[in-house]
C-alpha cells in the first residue's frame, strides 16, 4: 500500500469518526433537554375554608380535603381559618392530620377581621406556615371554666376567657383548673418548638389569655407571613423550603401554581346541622315525643318512624358531642314526665316537675362554654314554654272530653226513647232508633206505648213508659212474638 492510500484510508477514519461524536452529542443533549414550547406542570396548592366554631363537622371536612390534596400531588395545602376556637378532641385531630401530613400546611388566618382564637391558635402555631391578613387577630388560649362554678372536664376545649375575667392563672384551689392550664401549656409550647415560632408568647397566651394583631404577631416571630390575600402569600411563599412529616423536604413553587379551593360537601353541611346543640336537643325530643305516641297508638305509624330517625341522628349528634350524661338524663325524664301528666290524673305535677328537670337538663347537656357549641338560654326558655303549652293543652282537652255526654256505644241507648211492638206483661220488644230489642217493664203496658230506657243488661232492656201510657188489661199470656234484635 502506497503512503497515499495509507494517508486516504486514516482520514476517512478520523471523519467518520468526528461525525460519530457530533451525532452522540447531538442525540443526548436532545434527550436531555424537553422539546421546544414545553414546560414542566405546576403542582397545585389547594385551599380548605374553616370558618366558624372547630367541631367534628369541620375536623371531619379538613382531614378529607387534606387526603385530597395528598392524593392530587398537592405541594401546599392552605387553612383559611375564622374561628373563635372549638372542641379540643377535634382541635387535636386536625393538628395531628397537620403533622402527619407528607404535604405542607399553611394557616391563614383571612380575610381582615378574622380571627383564629382558642383552638385556632393551637392549629396556627402547628403548620408549618403560619400566616395572617393585615387587620386580623389571634391569641385568647387559655382553657375556659365549665359547668355552674365548677372546673373544665378533661374532653372540653381551649377557649376565649371572657373580658371580665383577670388575665391570670385559676386560683389557686381549682386544682383541675391548673392541670387543664398546665396541660394546654406545655402543648403550645412543643408546637412552638417544633415549628421554631416564639414560645414564650404561646405559652402567655395560654395562660394570661392575651392577644396580638397580625403586625405584632410578625414582629414577635408567632406568624411567618402577613399577605393581604391569597395570591399574596402565595408569591412571598414562592421558593421557601419545608420540611414535611417524614423528613421529606420540598421547595414551593407556588406564584404561579393553580388554586383549587374545596368547599364543604351535603355530608359536612349536614353533619354541621346536626353537631349544632339546639338541633339536636330538639331533634332528641322529637324522636322521643314520636316513639311515646306511636305506642301509645299503636299503628299511627308514621309517629314512630320519624321519631325513631330524628331520635338515632340525635345520638349520633351528641356522641360526636361533649355531653354531660346528667344533663342528658334530666332531659329524657323531663320529657317522659311530660308525657306522662297526659295519661295519669296528678292534677299537673308530673308536668311542672318534668318542665323543670327539662330545662336544667338542657342547660347542663353540652359539657363546654366554647362559643357556638352551647344551648341558647333563649332557645331552652322557648322549648320549655312550648312543652309546657302543648302538654297542659292537651290535659285542658282531656278534661273537657271526659266532662261531655256519650255520643257512641252501648251506653248511649240509657235514656234512648222507643216503641213498643206488642203487648208488654214482663218481656216484649220495642223499637229503638231503627232497631228492634227484647225490652221489659215492672208493669204491663200496652202495644205502641212509647218508652224510656232505663238500663241495659246485655241484650236486654229496661224500659218504663214515657208519661202515662195506658196498662194492658189482665189477659190471659199471649204467645210472644219471634224477632230478632
Amino acid at each position: 500500500m502506497n503512503p497515499a492510500t495509507a494517508l486516504l484510508r486514516v482520514f476517512r477514519l478520523l471523519s467518520s469518526l468526528a461525525l460519530a461524536c457530533c451525532a452522540l452529542a447531538v442525540g443526548g443533549s436532545g434527550i436531555a433537554a424537553p422539546p421546544k414550547g414545553t414546560a414542566t406542570a405546576t403542582a397545585p396548592v389547594y385551599v380548605i375554608p374553616l370558618k366558624g366554631a372547630v367541631g367534628p363537622a369541620s375536623a371531619s371536612f379538613i382531614l378529607r380535603g387534606m387526603a385530597r390534596a395528598r392524593e392530587a400531588g398537592a405541594q401546599l395545602v392552605v387553612l383559611e381559618m375564622d374561628t373563635p376556637g372549638g372542641l379540643d378532641a377535634s382541635m387535636r385531630e386536625i393538628i395531628q392530620a397537620i403533622l402527619a401530613s407528607p404535604v405542607p400546611v399553611a394557616s391563614y388566618v383571612y380575610p381582615g377581621g378574622a380571627r383564629a382564637a382558642s383552638a385556632g391558635t393551637y392549629i396556627l402555631y402547628a403548620s408549618h406556615i403560619a400566616a395572617m391578613a393585615p387587620g386580623t387577630n389571634l391569641g385568647a388560649a387559655t382553657p375556659v371554666q365549665v359547668g355552674i362554678g365548677g372546673p373544665q372536664k378533661p374532653e372540653s376545649v381551649p377557649g376565649a376567657r371572657p373580658a371580665s375575667a383577670p388575665a391570670s392563672e385559676p386560683a389557686s384551689g381549682d386544682t383541675m383548673a391548673r392541670k387543664q392550664v398546665h396541660d394546654a401549656s406545655a402543648y403550645i409550647r412543643g408546637l412552638a418548638q417544633l415549628r421554631g415560632r416564639n414560645a414564650e408568647w404561646a405559652e402567655r397566651a395560654v395562660r394570661e389569655s392575651v392577644s396580638l394583631s397580625a403586625d405584632e404577631a410578625l414582629a414577635q416571630r408567632v406568624v411567618d407571613l402577613v399577605a393581604p390575600d391569597l395570591p399574596a402569600l402565595l408569591r412571598q411563599a414562592e421558593g421557601r423550603k419545608l420540611t414535611a412529616a417524614g423528613g421529606k423536604a420540598s421547595v414551593l413553587h407556588t406564584a404561579n401554581a393553580p388554586v383549587v379551593t374545596l368547599e364543604p360537601d351535603w355530608r359536612s353541611r349536614f353533619l354541621a346541622v346536626i353537631t349544632e346543640p339546639s338541633v339536636a336537643l330538639l331533634l332528641m325530643m322529637i324522636g322521643i315525643y314520636g316513639l311515646i305516641f306511636e305506642f301509645s297508638t299503636p299503628g299511627m305509624v308514621v309517629p314512630g318512624i320519624a321519631g325513631a330517625i330524628c331520635l338515632l341522628v340525635a345520638l349520633f349528634a351528641l356522641h360526636m358531642l361533649p355531653v354531660n350524661y346528667a344533663g342528658l338524663a334530666l332531659v329524657a325524664l323531663g320529657i317522659g314526665c311530660m308525657v306522662a301528666e297526659l295519661f295519669l290524673p296528678t292534677f299537673g305535677a308530673l308536668g311542672v316537675g318534668g318542665i323543670i328537670a327539662f330545662a336544667f337538663g338542657a342547660v347542663m347537656l353540652i359539657d363546654t362554654d366554647v362559643p357556638g357549641f352551647g344551648v341558647p338560654l333563649p332557645m331552652v326558655a322557648a322549648m320549655s314554654a312550648l312543652s309546657a303549652v302543648f302538654v297542659f293543652g292537651m290535659s285542658a282537652m282531656l278534661v273537657r272530653s271526659r266532662r261531655r255526654p256519650v255520643v257512641s256505644g252501648a251506653d248511649t241507648l240509657v235514656g234512648a226513647r222507643g216503641e213498643l211492638l206488642d203487648d208488654l206483661r214482663e218481656e216484649g220488644w220495642a223499637t229503638l232508633r231503627g232497631e228492634t230489642w227484647r225490652v221489659r217493664s215492672a208493669t204491663p203496658l200496652a202495644r205502641g206505648t212509647p218508652v224510656v230506657v232505663t238500663a241495659r243488661h246485655g241484650l236486654v232492656l229496661d224500659v218504663v213508659a214515657a208519661g202515662s201510657a195506658p196498662l194492658v188489661p189482665a189477659s190471659p199470656s199471649q204467645p210472644t212474638p219471634d224477632k230478632g234484635a
